[in-house]
Order: C-alpha cells, then sequence, then structure tokens
C-alpha cells in the first residue's frame, strides 16, 4: 500500500532524510537564500550580476555557487568565457519560498501570503 511512498522518500525512515538535511543546511545561509531568490526571477544570470543583486562581492558569490553546484541546486551554461547559472529545478525555490512563508507566520497576525490568498477569494465572490 505504501510502496510508492517508500521509493519517494516521505516515510519517517526514509534513506533520503539525511540528505534532506544537507539541503536544509545548503540554504541556512542567507546569500544563498538570496541567489535563489535572484535565479527564481532572473533565469539565468552571471557571477558578477548576481553579486550586485546579492550585495556580496563576485568571488564570495562564486564560492556560494560552487557548493549549491556541487549539491546540485543549480546548474550552469557556459558562453565563451562568461558563465551562466540557473536553478536546477523547481524545488529549491519552493523550499526557500515555504521558508519565507513560514518566517512570516513567525511575526503574528494574517500573513502577507495569507491576505493574498483572502483577497483573491473575495475578488471571485464580488458580483
Amino acid at each position: 500500500m505504501n510502496a510508492d511512498c517508500a521509493k519517494c522518500g516521505r516515510l519517517p525512515e526514509s534513506e533520503f532524510v539525511e540528505l534532506a538535511v544537507e539541503v536544509f543546511a545548503m540554504l541556512a545561509d542567507a546569500t544563498r537564500v538570496r541567489i535563489i531568490m535572484a535565479l527564481r526571477d532572473g533565469g539565468e544570470l552571471s557571477v558578477n550580476h548576481l553579486a550586485d543583486i546579492v550585495d556580496k562581492s563576485p568571488a564570495a558569490v562564486s564560492q556560494h555557487l560552487a557548493k549549491m553546484r556541487l549539491a546540485r541546486i543549480v546548474a550552469t551554461r557556459q558562453d565563451g568565457t562568461r558563465i551562466f547559472y540557473r536553478l536546477a529545478n523547481e524545488h529549491a525555490q519552493q523550499l526557500v519560498a515555504d521558508a519565507i512563508f513560514q518566517a512570516e507566520h513567525s511575526l503574528g497576525g494574517t500573513p502577507h501570503h495569507h491576505r493574498q490568498a483572502d483577497d483573491s477569494r473575495t475578488a471571485l465572490n464580488e458580483p
């Protein structure tokens, strides 16, 4: 009955739990989270462009990107001497979005992402 769940790693005894912890550890850095957000919004970007967006030196951003590449969070494309980075898949941006939403909950009150949902429901119910 749960055979398909075991394969996808959703059970507590999954072999992927430790790997998931490593992913969380990789994302436990504000610069890396900002890089993911920049790549989500900008698509494919160079190190220098990312450095401008996250307000860090190109050398620092390059080191973060190297770690993220090893973790298969980002992928690259080379164009001449320039390397462009993009998110390898949609999962890292979803983890970051969910973490931001959870952070909004820590402030108390109705989080911004719930207000948007309430506004759209209200708009749909208006005559």
